[in-house]
């Protein structure tokens, strides 16, 4: 009975160390993707945003972030290491032409932040539009890995 109870709690602990170590690896991922993502934001509003992926007036918002090749090939580094991180954080900035505020500036922002893994990844996105002095901000949060 002692060695069943013993066998119980040695599981139980190794559970909540694999939990913990989960948890570790999000947040490290999340703050990596957030920080990226309000970089690339930062820059996106200023008017500098590198490496912008243009696009034609649509009444959809962009999926070019989906495909991998153009993440890997277009995305910012904005930090160039994030401590604990197997990879920096990414961004990708498309543009977005709103079909009914032609005088709005849109941009699709998506940010990829890592754990100590590649495993261990979480995705952030925030629609931008600047429309003169206005800047409206909807962030999300991807929740799925799209590769």
């Amino acid at each position: 009975m002692l060695l069943a109870s013993s066998a119980a709690w040695f599981e139980a602990s190794l559970a909540a160390a694999r939990s913990a170590v989960n948890v570790r690896e999000y947040l490290q991922a999340f703050h990596a993707a957030d920080s990226a993502l309000t970089l690339c934001t930062r820059n996106a509003i200023a008017s500098t945003a590198t490496g912008v992926i243009a696009a034609q007036a649509a009444a959809r918002e962009p999926t070019q972030w989906k495909l991998e090749a153009v993440f890997e090939g277009a995305a910012t580094t904005p930090v160039a290491q994030w401590p604990g991180s197997l990879r920096p954080p990414q961004c990708l900035i498309e543009e977005w032409r709103l079909a009914g505020r032609q005088d709005a500036r849109a941009y699709l922002l998506t940010a990829r932040g890592f754990g100590n893994n590649r495993d261990s990844q979480v995705w952030l996105q925030m629609q931008l539009v600047v429309d003169g002095d206005k800047v409206e901000r909807h962030w999300r949060r991807v929740a799925a890995r799209p590769f």
